[in-house]
Formats: C-alpha cells, structure tokens, sequence
C-alpha cells in the first residue's frame, strides 16, 4: 500500500476556502448578530491592522498543515473520513470549549455557535477535501 504524504496544494485550496467561507459567516450570514453580541459598532468599527491578519494567515494554515499530518498517520483516504474526522476534532475541541468559555464569561450564548460553529463547517469541509484530495509517496 502507498505511504500518503501531505498534500500541500490541498492545504492551499483549503486555506482560500476557508477565507472566504470567513468573510462569508462573519459578514453577510452571520455577521450583523456576531458585532452584536462581542460589542462591536459598525459605525464606529476601525479597519484591523496588518497584526490581525497576519495572526488570522497562521490561524489559518497551521490548523489545516496538522489536520493533513494527521491525516497520513490515520491513513484518512476518502472524504467521508477526513470530514468525520474533521467534524468530531472541531465538535470536541473547539465549539465545545468555546461553549463553556462563554457560558463562564458571560457572554451570549449564541456567541460560541457563531464563533465554533464556523469552526466546525470550516474544518469538516477541509477535512473531507485533505480526505479526497491524497497525495502518496514517490
């Protein structure tokens, strides 16, 4: 059986979808509820830096660089699994944590289905195409 190896085009494809699946969820789909509950006015809002950015690029990638390692030591070689993987990874340890930070901080607790909730649609649909999309070893 071939070794897999990271697929570093998939991870790339990834990243670009999940850019814009952000600017999707936090401002036309979920956005306007999302400055709502963290307290944000949009009439007042200030353009973010090139730090945050900079922050969201490594955010980004790292998670999706792991989830493609991983991915090899698993031998994940569908989709099916690379999203089952990527769902029940971004359930357990992202929205759920969200969820109790929330809860003990006080904040809304749609807050944590917005914020996590991206999470688990954006790591599951990388999941399922790091699954599909393999790459093996020369």
């Amino acid at each position: 059986m071939q070794e897999l190896k990271i697929n570093h085009l998939a991870v790339l494809v990834c990243f670009v979808l999940l850019t814009g699946l952000g600017f999707a969820w936090y401002g036309p789909l979920f956005g306007e509820p999302w400055m709502e509950m963290v307290g944000i006015d949009p009439e007042n809002m200030e353009v973010p830096g090139a730090g945050i950015w900079i922050t969201n690029i490594i955010a980004t990638i790292a998670p999706l660089y792991l989830l493609a390692w991983l991915f090899t030591k698993l031998n994940v070689r569908s989709a099916l699994n690379g999203g089952m993987i990527g769902f029940l990874i971004s359930f357990c340890f992202i929205l759920l944590s969200d969820m109790t930070s929330d809860m003990f901080a006080g904040a809304p607790y749609g807050l944590a289905w917005i914020t996590g909730g991206y999470s688990v649609v954006a790591i599951t649909v990388s999941g399922a195409i790091l699954g599909a999309w393999k790459k093996f070893q020369s």
